[in-house]
């Protein structure tokens, strides 16, 4: 488990790197300002990807395993068109863009739907090399040609970051397709589609329904912040947020592991024991990487990022406990979803849906993005503390099971055998 765990860290890893290259050329070349447009379509994006995980998400992973990949493949690409039109429709009604950001909108939505559903069902397969190398390529094309337009082309608009995207991820998903096409699964047809279509609507509801909820605790700050005091401070939150969220693939590389390990598992107690190691560790490395975080001064974030960057060193430090929680809290919602126990995961983010939109309430009005970065915080602590309840109640394993130790450290061997 620990080879694969760490060549899934490394790719994800590089992925961070790349993102944060995205987050650094933005800013440094369209300003507080353009970086907030930026952020708010990448958020409409990841909105509409949202309701696309509906017939599909994660639930291609656990049904990948066991369907004909075809089956899952030609109804998770149809409902991903139907969503990607309906979405677009939805945010001209709701907040009246421009049609070119429309258009935008709807291609480069409809491409990263695409990329999601071919690359799930290649990881279905095992294929975490294949998994990770795709989009690893992806955000090196998005960051490397975004430093070819804004640096050597000179085209400082936020159109720069929508041409881009195109080929950064229509090649990856070529890709992918060509590689599923390769796969010894039959042609989709008859009723072994039309089974397969209940199943992963069955599946998805469940299991993606509190990833709809986990994306108003990460992102509906943005809206409040937007609306409340406008794109150069979303722009500042953004920042602060990508570089706390950024340790994030921490938690997530093991996450992605442990849940593929889970899916394949028959022994839900041993599951449960590893599911608390691997948080262990996974906390130890996270607490490492916020406390170098939080050490940066704002006047090294004005450096790296412009002059109007360094108002976001307040908001890495209070997302610092937040970013925390989450290391546990994403080990334990992989353990109940690789179990297809939905139901606790999706009440988990209601507890922290809840608390955001009170404390967006409360502390956006009165301290800006600051109060954005608390309600997230307070949001984070409070999912993960229903979690920590309901995982002991299914496996009477106590909290005090997820407090690293020195054995952790030196039980690295018994990992690599797994």
């Amino acid at each position: 488990m620990l080879r694969r765990l760490i060549q899934t860290f490394a790719a994800r890893l590089g992925i961070a790197l790349l993102n944060f290259a995205v987050v650094l050329v933005t800013a440094r070349f369209l300003g507080a300002a353009g970086r907030g447009q930026v952020s708010l379509f990448v958020t409409d994006v990841a909105l509409l990807l949202l309701f696309i995980g509906l017939l599909g998400g994660s639930s291609l992973i656990y049904l990948g395993a066991r369907r004909n990949q075809w089956h899952l493949l030609v109804p998770a690409s149809a409902w991903a068109t139907l969503v990607c039109l309906l979405g677009t429709a939805g945010v001209w009604l709701w907040r009246h863009p421009s049609p070119t950001y429309l258009l935008h909108l709807l291609g480069i939505a409809w491409l990263q739907a695409g990329l999601s559903i071919t690359t799930s069902l290649l990881l279905a397969r095992r294929r975490e090399q294949t998994y990770n190398l795709l989009n690893l390529a992806q955000a090196g094309l998005l960051a490397g040609g975004l430093w070819l337009v804004l640096s050597g082309f000179e085209e400082r608009t936020v159109a720069a970051y929508w041409w881009v995207s195109y080929p950064a991820y229509g090649l990856p998903l070529l890709v992918s397709l060509l590689l599923l096409a390769r796969t010894t699964d039959g042609w989709a047809r008859g009723a072994g589609l039309r089974a397969a279509v209940r199943e992963l609507a069955q599946h998805s509801r469940g299991a993606h329904f509190s990833n709809i909820l986990s994306f108003l605790n990460y992102r509906l700050s943005y809206y409040f912040v937007a609306a409340l005091a406008g794109p150069k401070a979303v722009g500042v939150l953004s920042v602060g947020t990508a570089l706390a969220e950024a340790i994030w693939l921490i938690p997530r590389s093991a996450a992605q592991v442990q849940y593929l390990d889970l899916v394949h598992a028959h022994d839900e107690q041993t599951e449960a024991h590893a599911t608390a190691r691997t948080a262990r560790l996974a906390l130890l490395a996270t607490a490492a990487a916020v406390l170098a975080l939080v050490a940066l001064p704002a006047a090294v974030l004005a450096r790296i990022f412009g002059p109007e960057f360094g108002a976001a060193r307040p908001i890495i430090a209070l997302l610092a406990p937040g970013t925390l929680a989450i290391s546990l809290s994403m080990l334990m919602s992989s353990y109940f979803a690789g179990l297809a126990r939905y139901r606790i995961n999706n009440w988990a983010q209601t507890v922290g849906i809840a608390v955001t939109l009170m404390g967006c309430a409360v502390l956006i009005p009165r301290y800006g993005a600051q109060g954005a970065a608390l309600a997230t915080t307070i949001s984070y602590l409070a999912s993960t503390g229903y979690l920590l309840w309901q995982f002991r109640r299914a496996t009477t394993l106590s909290p005090s099971h997820f407090i690293p130790r020195w054995q952790d450290l030196a039980g690295w061997r018994q990992l690599l055998q797994r």
